[in-house]
């Protein structure tokens, strides 16, 4: 069984997170008006990218946690 390396856990990661990124703004942009929020479309970019962020670390952490778990 080989074991996922640090690099393809980033970059697993990244990708599923970019495409998260995606979905998020356009939700964002569809959903927020339903509740009176009316900001623009720099102000999305930024929470999304602020929440990417978190997002990005979460996913490394996880997959580092599991990753190790597997080979003790």
């Amino acid at each position: 069984m080989a074991i996922q390396s640090k690099k393809h856990s980033f970059i697993e990661s990244l990708g599923n997170v970019i495409i998260g990124y995606i979905v998020a703004i356009i939700s964002q942009i569809v959903i927020f008006p339903f509740f009176g929020i009316d900001i623009t479309i720099q102000d999305n970019l930024w929470i999304g990218l602020w929440f990417t962020g978190v997002s990005i670390s979460r996913s490394y952490i996880l997959r580092r946690f599991f990753t190790i778990r597997t080979e003790i």
